[in-house]
């Protein structure tokens, strides 16, 4: 058996001669108030064991009943990835003992996932740098309910909160057709972009709510036959995603190579080491004991359920991207950033509803904006500026009021303090208002120019450079006032006559 701590020692030769055969498994927490099948409260960051009852941790006696949200946010997940929708859906307990787990099963679905088939489609690149289309094709998409979380202190001590088990998840399989770290990092890329658009997951991998197993196997470039899967649980992030499966193909590679023998088996990633190691052999579908849950009934989506989430369903990705690019005239890729997060785009939209000077909209959202706060700030709305704000400090700027640099250096900030003023109220008393007044403007240029003959001799010369030490002479006895655009047109008029 090869050490895991020579992994890196495999060539990259060798390694070119092997395929990577990738399946994930991503397991997404939906966006409901209370868990799956009671009415705890369904909320991330609270007290351990608070959020919870007799009817999560199984107590004899107690009863199940599904959460219909849950259903519809499964629903949800499936339409927008082209899948078939089931109508006839059976709960099933898939029975495991692990002090997590405090019913001894987890209810899942077994022979009727919620959704079958269809895909995600993913842009990534190639080894090569070359750009690359292609659908992620899914196997299933099933409704379950979370375990608990073990909190390992030290090397003796656990402790287990409760809080997450019994909260809901889908749990998206794809087909093994993912065939490098970098497709299988551009899959859940767009799982994480979509679960947000359809505001069913909140996809924040870093707090465990979108969390993802990798099952990796190798073979010759070639051969038909799969080789022996290993999974890799629980990665949260994407980065460690693909690093996993980098480490996982080093180490297969190097231990076929070696004469020694995969195993299935469960493994775990050390993100400090970038190695994987052994945790549990791997149970198979025989030691799960599945059978249909006694206490469930039957789960039927009918028709007209299913034509009123359909009809419910918010606009995805690729729609508010050709809508960026064609209703709004804006460029490929201020359409694709802002398209990118849903939050962005709805709050583009809102305040291209109050202004028809997009391509500003998009300049001040990607700049001032993204910069104020991080994307997660602006996802939990709590961004203080408002549409109607920004909107008129967009006017403010195209009607010359005031600059760009103004507003975006002085007015911009004091609004994300003071939210409860207007951008006209911060211009006036910061004196920001631009004299856009010719007689007054004239006035100041005539000053300048009599204050500095030798400079204006060495313009008209032909040493053009020097016109912007007249602006800025202008802009320092208006205090900053000075229209910039009309201080231009004066001095070039002025500076134009002959020697």
């Amino acid at each position: 058996m090869v050490s895991e701590t020579a992994e890196k020692t495999v060539s990259a030769a060798v390694l070119a001669n092997y395929e990577l055969v990738i399946g994930l498994e991503v397991h997404c927490q939906l966006l409901t108030a209370t868990k799956i099948f009671a009415a705890d409260s369904n909320q991330f960051g609270s007290e351990p064991n608070t959020n919870i009852s007799v009817i999560t941790l199984g107590h004899p006696g107690t009863l199940p009943k599904l959460n219909r949200k849950a259903v519809e946010l499964a629903v949800r997940m499936g339409l927008a990835c082209q899948s078939t929708i089931t109508s006839y859906n059976l709960f099933a307990r898939k029975n495991y003992f692990y002090p997590d787990l405090p019913k001894g099963y987890q209810l899942s679905q077994d022979k009727t996932p919620i959704c079958v088939g269809g895909g995600v489609p993913v842009k990534f690149k190639d080894a090569d740098g070359q750009p690359v289309e292609k659908t992620v094709f899914l196997h299933h998409i099933h409704l379950e309910e979370d375990a608990g979380k073990s909190i390992h202190d030290g090397d003796w001590h656990t402790v287990l909160d409760y809080n997450r088990a019994g909260t809901p998840l889908i749990e998206m399989v794809t087909d093994p057709v993912i065939r490098s770290a970098e497709e299988a990092a551009a899959y859940l890329t767009e799982v994480r972009r979509l679960v947000r658009y359809l505001d069913i997951c909140d996809g924040n991998m870093e707090e465990g709510s979108l969390r993802c197993d990798v099952n990796v196997s190798v073979r010759l470039w070639g051969e038909e036959e799969f080789g022996t899967k290993v999974e890799i649980k629980n990665m949260n992030s994407i980065r460690n995603v693909q690093r996993a499966i980098e480490s996982e193909l080093r180490r297969q590679v190097e231990t076929i190579e070696t004469g020694g023998t995969i195993v299935q088996e469960t493994r775990m990633f050390d993100a400090t080491t970038g190695l994987t190691h052994g945790m549990r052999m791997k149970e198979t579908m025989n030691d799960y004991r599945y059978f249909p849950d006694p206490d469930l009934s039957p789960v039927l989506v009918s028709d007209e359920w299913l034509a009123e989430i359909r009809a419910n369903m918010p606009a995805l990705p690729k729609e508010r991207h050709d809508k960026l690019l064609n209703h709004y005239g804006l460029p490929e890729y201020d359409a694709t950033l802002l398209a990118d997060v849903k939050e962005l785009a709805d709050y583009f939209e809102a305040v291209s509803q109050l202004t028809t000077n997009y391509k500003a909209v998009s300049n001040w959202i990607m700049g001032p904006v993204k910069a104020q706060l991080p994307e997660k700030s602006l996802r939990d709305g709590q961004f203080p500026l408002s549409a109607e704000k920004l909107a008129e400090l967009i006017t403010l700027v195209d009607s010359g009021k005031v600059s760009f640099s103004t507003a975006s250096q002085r007015i911009f900030p004091a609004l994300i303090e003071h939210p409860e003023k207007s951008p006209e109220q911060v211009a006036q008393e910061q004196n920001l208002v631009q004299n856009s007044n010719t007689d007054t403007l004239q006035a100041l240029v005539d000053e300048v120019l009599t204050a500095w003959p030798d400079k204006v001799k060495e313009y008209k010369k032909g040493k053009k450079g020097l016109l912007g030490l007249f602006v800025g002479e202008v802009m320092k006895k208006s205090k900053g006032n000075a229209d910039p655009k009309l201080t231009n047109e004066l001095l070039q008029k002025s500076l134009s006559s002959p020697l």
